[in-house]
């Protein structure tokens, strides 16, 4: 039988006056009946929220997709028609306005994969409006961030910070055995992110694409005009949207190194970056950056750009990585072939991936296995690194108070205005 609601089965039994039958398929009453899936609206469909995230949820028996939002009308088409093809129906809805997800009584969760000066603001209005939520990372700035936990946590919602790396067997075993001393005392964590584009990017106005709504493109980031390189994947090397290279994959490798190093719910209390800025073209984040991080426990990070790598390096060895997921490398076979004991520290994972945790904690009312306030501490060091770069001199760090003590300058940058009529509060 094709999938059919609990609603639509009784209904055509009471019409043909006939009683409930005997055997009823499982996907009216069973685990995947319509009445016990999660729902989920998307709120931005590109190429990582399709090929990524939708895919992944049209995989997960839990999860049911009711509705897509983009603004560019392409690409909310094609994941509709995702959507429609995985159903084998022509239910799901679709819009270019997030409001008409998030309205919704009937969606109980949001996936929002839009660019990053979107992030805090949906999530607060999907949050307020009853929604749990998943957002990809990072958030735009750190007074962002801290509004986003403090509502997160003020009204009970679930919501996923969404990277995979905490369930990626390679940085989960890392973070174990740097947590059970098999290299001895952490002293160093050296980090390595991608080379950027090697061009700065078109300037030049161009028209509007017709399929394309900019005003709601840009929303709350100041006004400019449509050019290819502004939007979609390009985004992230523009002040206004994004952060850099420093965030974009800072947020993944930043986490591991907190994870590891105990401080996923602190920070840093010393920053100095030096670098270099995009010029002559469109691009104006980080281009060439060097950042040192000193903690309060002793241990130095440091973050360069090259092959995406992560190393820690303690008292008695070291464990580490070189290429994005590569296989775990150490100063010695015991520390490869180590086992975690069962008194020992073992850290909260989901093997399935962020998708299937975040759907497993809306039914529990747990933490998933990266919630808000952690999320927040990540993108937080990223920002840190921009600040003291664009600064041009070293910082000091409050992770406590989340300030940067007697330093004005500094403080000015933790915020940004919004483009009326969005807000934050």
């Amino acid at each position: 039988m094709k999938r059919i609601s609990r609603r639509r089965f009784v209904g055509a039994t009471v019409a043909a006056g006939v009683g409930m039958p005997y055997l009823i398929p499982s996907s009216v009453l069973g685990a995947e009946a319509p009445s016990k899936q999660i729902t989920i609206g998307f709120i931005g469909t590109g190429d990582h929220g399709t090929s990524w995230n939708l895919t992944r949820y049209l995989e997960l028996k839990a999860a049911r997709v009711l509705m897509v939002c983009d603004v560019d009308g392409f690409r909310m088409r094609r994941a509709k028609a995702m959507v429609d093809a995985a159903y084998d129906n022509q239910d799901c809805a679709m819009s270019k306005d997030f409001r008409d997800v998030i309205g919704r009584k009937d969606i109980d969760a949001v996936m929002i994969s839009t660019p990053d000066h979107w992030h805090t603001v949906i999530s607060l209005m999907a949050a307020r409006a009853g929604k749990d939520v998943q957002c990809e990372k990072p958030t735009l700035t750190i007074d962002e961030g801290k509004i986003l936990v403090k509502t997160m946590r003020q009204l009970g919602r679930v919501f996923q910070t969404s990277t995979e790396d905490r369930s990626l067997p390679i940085y989960h075993r890392m973070a174990e055995l740097v947590r059970n001393r098999r290299i001895g005392k952490l002293q160093r964590i050296e980090v390595i992110l991608p080379h950027q584009p090697t061009v700065p990017g078109d300037p030049t106005p161009q028209p509007v694409p017709p399929d394309l709504d900019w005003e709601m493109w840009l929303g709350p980031a100041p006004f400019a005009p449509y050019t290819k390189d502004r939007c979609h994947y390009n985004f992230r090397w523009i002040w206004d949207y994004s952060g850099g290279i420093i965030c974009d994959w800072g947020a993944h490798l930043f986490d591991t190194a907190q994870w590891a190093n105990n401080t996923e719910r602190t920070g840093p209390i010393e920053i100095e970056a030096t670098g270099t800025h995009w010029q002559g073209g469109l691009y104006n984040t980080v281009k060439d950056y060097d950042v040192t991080y000193r903690y309060a426990n002793g241990v130095v990070m440091t973050c360069k750009p090259g092959k995406p790598s992560i190393k820690f390096i303690g008292s008695d060895g070291w464990v580490g990585n070189e290429g994005w997921r590569s296989p775990i490398q150490a100063s010695s076979p015991d520390i490869l072939n180590s086992k975690i004991g069962p008194n020992e520290i073992h850290l909260y994972t989901n093997p399935e991936g962020e998708h299937d945790d975040f759907l497993k904690c809306m039914k529990t009312r747990k933490d998933p296995y990266f919630p808000v306030d952690i999320g927040h501490r990540v993108s937080t060091v990223c920002h840190l690194a921009n600040i003291s770069l664009r600064l041009g001199r070293k910082v000091k760090w409050d992770p406590e108070k989340e300030r940067f003590p007697d330093d004005e300058k500094a403080n000015a940058m933790m915020s940004r205005p919004l483009r009326a009529p969005w807000k934050l509060v």
